[in-house]
């Protein structure tokens, strides 16, 4: 039916745009349009629901649907190409006061969290239950994974261009201790380490954490980390490794071609840099083909591959996996030496869901949901903020970056923001040297509802009283 009901969107758009329904004009009925097209009420229900998330279509209680023209397209935020010198990392405790309020009060529109309603609930939660009654096995240490789980990370890790066996994969509390392994891994502490600018937190702290220096590289929104800055960076300083999220990055949403993925690897690899990849959002494409990883096109293990189901089954499991490749033996000492292994029944009943069946069904739902929340978000934002705001447009995920217009303070409307209950991510927190202060991620993975809608309605005229102060 998805293929069906975008199909049926893409008319009634165009008839919209094409002034065959003008702005404000009352479409026909559901069961007319039924007829019209050919296909079921259902279809033209999911049609209606994609065309409000592009903003072509406005529901109106007891009224029905009506056309709507969206404004003027916003443009993408420009890349910063400046150059930057290696630094040591320090975190911010913005970071950690975001992550506690998401849990209460605020409206959640800054951490990279999917609602629940987005996330198979019922079927996680029946797989941890025949987990906790698999008696003694779910007591013992599990080093380096349950191997139920790391067969089946191997299978779906041959149907996007990695053969590997069960032996390559090393079972993590989330990506986050994945990449603290492959950094520790590669690295000594003081070292020099290639990031993409913006860059996501969470990468940021795991440099702290191993008291690593970050050089940060210009990212473009489209085409991800840019080759050409890394190429100079490469030559100019001695740098011992390069973190990147090669597919729908955090937080431009940026999705490298295949062929620029093999020019990083290739580029790196010649370096003599292991590349750590942080895989978590590939399987959230938003249309087309899963997109292959950076590991795809490495062939002497100098990829670490980093993933996890924090994104797509559950944020609370805490279950990932790292493909360490030639470094494996230095990741399985530092796990061992950590924690020495993650818990048993998380791993067992992420392994019993995808034996199941049920993943690729659950992810088709995730992924339209994902998509039309992200338009819907960027329509709302395109009509609520400053004039001259560009946003991006991502191909994956659920996070949209914000630029504001120059001189509109992206830190003091969070600051605003926070006082009224509502939370959203300033640019500071993606970047050690304070790149973009003009800048939000506006988190996009709930469903939309009235107190998200005011939300961001809010934000913009926040934005806007800002702007008028800075004039």
């Amino acid at each position: 039916m998805g293929a069906l009901y975008n199909e049926v969107a893409d008319r009634l758009q165009a008839q919209v745009q094409d002034g065959v329904f003008r702005d404000g004009d009352r479409l026909p009925g559901v069961r007319v349009l039924s007829r019209q097209f050919g296909v079921s009420v259902s279809t033209i229900l999911h049609a209606h629901q994609t065309l409000e998330a592009r903003g072509y279509v406005q529901a109106r209680e007891r009224s029905g649907y009506f056309a709507r023209l969206p404004l003027r397209d916003a443009p993408e935020p420009v890349m910063q190409t400046d150059r930057s010198r290696p630094v040591p990392v320090n975190a911010r405790e913005m970071t950690v006061e975001l992550c506690a309020d998401e849990q209460k009060r605020m409206v959640p529109l800054s951490g990279a969290i999917p609602h629940a309603d987005f996330l198979p609930f019922r079927q996680i939660q029946q797989s941890a239950l025949w987990a906790a009654r698999r008696g003694i096995e779910t007591l013992e240490y599990a080093f380096p994974g349950k191997e139920p789980l790391r067969r089946q990370i191997a299978q779906r890790m041959a149907t996007i261009g990695v053969p590997i066996t069960p032996e390559d994969v090393l079972v993590t509390n989330g990506a986050q201790e994945a990449i603290i392994l492959g950094l520790r891994a590669v690295t000594q502490p003081g070292d020099i380490v290639a990031v993409e600018s913006p860059s996501f937190p969470g990468i940021l702290q795991a440099l702290e954490v191993v008291g690593l220096r970050a050089l940060e590289i210009p990212t473009h929104t489209a085409e991800g980390l840019s080759l050409e800055g890394l190429e100079l960076a490469l030559e100019q300083w001695p740098v011992k490794a390069c973190v990147a999220v090669c597919n729908h990055s955090n937080p431009m949403g940026a999705r490298m071609s295949d062929e620029r993925k093999q020019q990083l690897v290739s580029m790196l690899a010649v370096a003599g840099v292991p590349l750590i990849e942080d895989d978590i959002y590939g399987d959230l494409y938003h249309s087309g083909e899963r997109p292959k990883p950076a590991k795809a096109f490495d062939h002497t293990g100098n990829v670490i591959y980093c993933s996890s189901v924090s994104k797509t089954i559950s944020p609370g499991l805490r279950v990932g996996w790292m493909l360490p490749g030639r470094y494996m033996a230095s990741a399985r000492q530092h796990k061992y030496f950590s924690n020495l292994a993650t818990s048993s029944i998380p791993q067992m009943a992420v392994a019993h869901f995808l034996e199941q069946g049920g993943y690729d069904r659950y992810l088709r739902f995730a992924r339209q949901n994902y998509r039309q929340a992200t338009e819907r978000m960027r329509t709302a934002v395109a009509r609520s903020f400053p004039e001259g705001t560009a946003i991006s447009r991502p191909q994956g995920g659920f996070v949209l970056w914000v630029q504001l217009p120059a001189g509109v303070s992206g830190t003091l409307v969070y600051q605003l923001a926070r006082a009224e209950n509502i939370n959203v991510a300033p640019g500071l927190m993606f970047s050690i040297s304070n790149k973009f202060e003009t800048c939000l991620r506006i988190n996009c993975g709930n469903p939309w509802s009235d107190r998200i809608d005011h939300a961001v309605v809010r934000l913009g005229a926040l934005a806007h009283e800002v702007q008028a102060r800075s004039i």
